[in-house]
């Protein structure tokens, strides 16, 4: 492997992942098409790039992708023939357990011999190292992450909304004609109306499948969050006291994975301030209880961090563990009652809306690199630093900054980097 490759793969934004480790693996394993489908990637948890092996038009789809699921193990390979946009095809399908939701990479291969030991190794260990990056970004929910996320949702969510409307009323029109008992050939009439319905089926398992990589129960995104508390305060003497969301607290609803990956992220970064002003940290000592809790309601998720501490956790404290920086792209806001010798309680609200009918975010209507060039703005680089940066011309910065200030809707510079600092994606 080479390892210069997978630190440039590290480095690249997330948009960026699926070409650069095409580019990598091209050579010791010749493809014309590599996809992903990573459970609880709130940007992109289904993504393909390349040429596609089928007929023009047809392209790799996220069911072919999870149809081979069941062929691999938590971790690990398999190789043979699949069926990837339609065609029979040699494919090389890599397994990483790097994410508790698993995460699996095809690669459409123009060869049809076996790929060697010697390279399925370097390749597996490459699918990891993605992986666990990406895993670690999700599980810190980065204010630049969420607001590139929640701008990727909202395309994903049009284009899937338009896709089945249009295919819907389609294969319904088909359908309608088909039952005509006007027409004289029964057996063709059954068999268009057999081909109708299943196609109408896998449309909407089309959907399904998309929306269960998108989104997660509360019930079990809690139970992912009084793990990682479990691991965070063993050894610490702290009675820890959990409140899981019941029934009637939403337990079973859905919730997009940004949603549920910012409450886990702030949650941890609240009880840490709170460890802290209670004496809890590296140098302190004492017992207390925590109490955390959750409760999802029509719009929101309220999350609350409870102590019995000495009331004195501060905003600021809040703020140095970059809670409200997290909650800013989702439109979020945090509650802070600290009463001296009694204890504090945070309560943390997340609204659940769609990024088309949540607070209207600025950023949500920006592209990846766009972001990109507005976050390196933000911190007053300059153009030709900028360019160097992202190993794209001065020109093509300017571009980009022409197009941000118009899409943000402001006249300078100043005005684009206070946004930014505003919805926390700097």
């Amino acid at each position: 492997m080479n390892l210069l490759a997978a630190v440039e793969l590290i480095q690249a934004p997330l948009s960026e992942n699926l070409p650069r480790l095409s580019a990598v693996l091209a050579e010791a394993i010749p493809h014309q098409t590599i996809a992903q489908l990573a459970g609880g990637c709130a940007h992109s948890p289904f993504l393909a790039h390349g040429v596609s092996p089928g007929r023009p038009g047809r392209a790799v789809t996220a069911a072919e992708v999870a149809a081979l699921r069941p062929l691999l193990p938590a971790r690990g390979n398999w190789q043979g023939r699949a069926r990837m946009a339609g065609v029979d095809v040699p494919v090389l399908a890599l397994a990483s357990d790097r994410t508790e939701l698993g995460a699996l990479l095809v690669v459409v291969r123009t060869e049809d011999t076996p790929v060697p030991e010697e390279h399925l190794t370097p390749a597996q260990l490459l699918w990891d190292l993605v992986i666990a990056h990406r895993e670690g970004v999700r599980s810190e929910a980065l204010p630049g992450s969420l607001a590139e996320s929640r701008a990727a949702a909202a395309a994903r969510a049009d284009a899937i909304a338009e896709l089945r409307d249009a295919h819907g009323g389609a294969l319904t029109a088909l359908l309608g004609v088909l039952r005509d008992r006007a027409l004289d050939d029964t057996n063709a009439r059954t068999r268009a109306v057999d081909l109708a319905v299943s196609a109408l089926a896998e449309l909407r398992s089309r959907a399904e499948l998309d929306r269960s990589l998108a989104e997660e129960r509360a019930g079990d995104a809690f139970e992912r969050l009084a793990v990682s508390l479990r691991r965070i305060l063993r050894g610490r003497g702290l009675q820890l006291e959990l409140s899981p969301p019941g029934a009637e607290e939403g337990a079973d609803r859905l919730l997009p994975a940004d949603v549920t990956d910012t409450a886990l992220a702030v949650v941890r970064a609240t009880v840490h301030a709170s460890l802290d002003d209670q004496g809890q940290g590296p140098d302190g000592d004492g017992e207390h209880r925590l109490h955390v809790g959750w409760k999802v309601g029509t719009d929101e998720l309220r999350a609350t961090v409870r102590d019995n501490g000495p009331g004195t956790l501060s905003r600021g404290a809040l703020d140095a563990r970059r809670v409200n920086e997290r909650l800013a792209p989702l439109g979020g806001r945090v509650d802070l009652d600290a009463v001296p010798g009694w204890g504090t309680t945070v309560t943390l609200e997340i609204p659940l809306a769609s990024p088309s009918t949540s607070r209207q975010d600025p950023l949500a209507a920006l592209g990846a690199r766009e972001l990109e060039v507005l976050g390196q703005l933000a911190r007053g680089r300059r153009n030709r630093d900028i360019a160097q940066d992202l190993h794209i011309s001065e020109s093509t910065v300017k571009f980009h900054v022409a197009k941000i200030l118009g899409k943000l809707g402001v006249s300078s510079r100043g005005e684009a980097a206070a946004l930014v600092h505003e919805w926390g994606a700097a």
